[in-house]
């Protein structure tokens, strides 16, 4: 296991030296994304239109944060479980995404397209939202504000802590029971 202080966008390089229970600190932009926002950004590719944001070297963090507290640029923000955009991962990695945050599992066609687009899955602590928000700096809605929490969002984040849960040679902190248990 090794320490990793990333900025963003996320390159290749970057991705390839990630190993699966690696602890990644990260410095940069991020942005958010649940499960309606993700079938919003299936739409506009369907119709060939623009995203909000430029998904070369993007990282999407699965977060619905809570209303921002005074003096805060954002509330809780604590990770979504993951599989509910499965569905939408392998065609975004597919077009530059390099990580997402969130918790839980992933698909095998997910893990499958990580390794395929040299991308990674990182975990953020569920439960600790609060914490976690301490590291967002400023946050601003860039696409559908109708969607409330769930609209997206771009974040910016200073050494955000994060696992690698999967890397980009298929590897899987989940089914690696010896790793798992260290990190304990």
């Amino acid at each position: 296991m090794s320490e990793h202080h990333l900025k963003t966008p996320l390159t290749d390089a970057d991705v390839e030296k990630l190993a699966i229970g690696d602890v990644v600190y990260l410095t940069g932009t991020i942005y958010t994304g649940r499960d309606a926002a993700h079938k919003r950004l299936a739409d506009s590719l369907d119709k060939g239109e623009a995203l909000p944001f430029d998904l070369k070297g993007a990282l999407i963090y699965y977060v619905g944060p809570s209303p921002a507290p005074p003096g805060r640029p954002i509330g809780a923000a604590g990770p979504t479980t993951s599989y509910r955009m499965d569905s939408f991962a392998p065609r975004l990695y597919g077009l530059g995404l390099k990580a997402t945050i969130g918790k839980g599992k992933r698909s095998q066609e997910v893990k499958d397209a990580m390794v395929k687009h040299k991308a990674v899955y990182l975990g953020a602590t569920g439960g600790a939202g609060a914490l976690l928000s301490q590291r967002i700096k400023a946050a601003k809605v860039i696409a559908y504000e109708d969607l409330g929490p769930e609209a997206i969002r771009e974040l910016s984040v200073e050494d955000f802590p994060l696992l690698v849960i999967n890397d980009c040679r298929g590897g899987e902190l989940y089914v690696q029971p010896d790793l798992a248990s260290a990190l304990a």
